[in-house]
């Protein structure tokens, strides 16, 4: 029987306040952990799934900016192990001034004495940058930063683009001290451009704790990233660092003006989808190896990327042991 839940109301509450607060902990506590959680937002490309959203939630929320939250009307729903709410509440970013009506609804899950939420959608009628005066922009501002410093001009053919980001960053940073993590960092750079230089790669450019590397051969592109996970399971100096890993392969074409061509930003959106310790390749990477026994894949999907047209299937490239599909 359905009926009205001021349970589920205050869970909501609690799960909005985390946003407001950036509390990291607290809002993937309260994330399902079943595979078919789902988030739908308004921007283009905001569509997560399963891991994939629990792993990454964190850092998106992490990007925006601070903002003060005005609640007009909470509903909530239950029957049996479902509940269901929706919200309305005008958001007003420091950033900007701006402020706008959003829309959410939460879909939750009775798991384990607890509801947790299943499905989640956000919608306002204003982009990201014009409401926040940001948008998400970390692997965005790599390929910034490469095409400022223009280090693949003259090139051209097909390449794999290989993108590594280093998850779950910031709070590493405010726990081991800016010291100690820059170290780190350093250490972990200079290990891919020693792994990259090794499987014939070059490695474009670093920013952060992001890399942007390119490669004449998918294969090589494929063992350097298993390489680069494999390798920091056997690091045993703290912090421990979890990276995520995007390639794509493409024609890379020098105009003169714009020598990247959508392989990169393509290859950076696919590492966009990629969880912690995981690898994500595009179909044309995959498509590329055949059915080399060495590589093992798994978790097709197809969706929209941002920036891009049309739906995109990309792949989780296993490297751990594995049989291959």
């Amino acid at each position: 029987m359905i009926r009205p839940s001021q349970e589920i109301a205050a869970v909501v509450r609690r799960w909005n306040d985390a946003m407001r607060r950036k509390d990291g902990a607290t809002l993937t506590n309260m994330l399902s952990r079943s595979e078919h959680l789902r988030y739908q937002g308004s921007a283009e490309g905001e569509s997560w799934a399963g891991q994939v959203f629990r792993q990454g939630f964190v850092d998106h929320v992490r990007e925006i900016p601070d903002y003060d939250w005005e609640e007009h009307a909470t509903e909530a729903f239950e029957c049996g192990s479902v509940g269901w709410a929706h919200c309305l509440a005008t958001l007003r970013f420091s950033t900007t001034g701006s402020e706008s009506l959003h829309r959410f609804t939460f879909v939750l899950h009775l798991e384990e004495g607890s509801w947790r939420m299943v499905q989640l959608h956000v919608s306002n009628p204003t982009n990201n940058f014009e409401k926040m005066g940001a948008d998400h922009r970390a692997l965005d501002d790599l390929i910034e930063a490469a095409r400022a410093d223009n280090p693949m001009h003259g090139q051209s053919g097909v390449a794999t683009v290989m993108f590594t980001d280093i998850v779950g960053s910031s709070i590493i940073a405010q726990t081991v001290g800016d010291v100690v993590w820059s170290r780190t960092v350093n250490d972990h750079i200079t290990a891919v451009s020693a792994n990259v230089e090794v499987n014939g790669g070059r490695m474009i450019k670093s920013l952060g704790d992001g890399t942007m590397c390119t490669f004449s051969s998918a294969r090589a592109a494929m063992v350097c990233a298993q390489d680069l996970q494999r390798g920091l399971q056997n690091i045993p100096a703290e912090p421990r660092i979890q990276i995520r890993i995007g390639l794509h392969t493409g024609e890379v074409i020098d105009t003169g003006e714009d020598f990247f061509g959508t392989v990169v930003n393509k290859a950076a959106r696919v590492a966009g989808l990629a969880g912690a310790e995981e690898i994500r390749v595009s179909d044309a990477t995959r498509l590329m190896i055949g059915t080399d026994p060495q590589f093992s894949f798994s978790d097709q999907t197809a969706g929209v990327l941002r920036g891009l047209a049309g739906n995109h299937t990309t792949h989780l490239l296993a490297w751990r042991d594995a049989t291959p599909d």
